[in-house]
């Protein structure tokens, strides 16, 4: 008698070296493996990644900042979004003269 490796059942194995109870139980433990293997590695790639401010500034910035603006270039970028609309609105009030 031996107990499944996934689900601890008590079981007689067909050969020697049977470690689950079930197909079930292997295909399940293979999924687990697979998944824990992929986030294993993804954590690997992202951490030797390094990713840059899009300012122009090369300020190392977190992998996981969303906006791929360090802190100083995001309050710039603001800053020009805003004046840019501005003068939008001058372009468009001299044409509408």
């Amino acid at each position: 008698m031996k107990f499944c490796e996934w689900c601890s059942l008590e079981f007689i194995p067909k050969v020697q070296y049977q470690i689950y109870c079930s197909k079930e139980c292997r295909e399940l433990s293979t999924k687990d493996k697979i998944n824990e293997r992929y986030k294993r590695n993804r954590r690997e790639k992202l951490s030797k990644k390094k990713k840059k401010c899009s300012g122009g500034c090369d300020t190392v910035i977190s992998i996981y900042n969303e906006n791929d603006f360090c802190d100083s270039c995001a309050i710039n970028k603001k800053q020009v979004d805003k004046m840019l609309k501005e003068l939008k609105g001058l372009f468009d009030y001299e044409q509408n003269r």
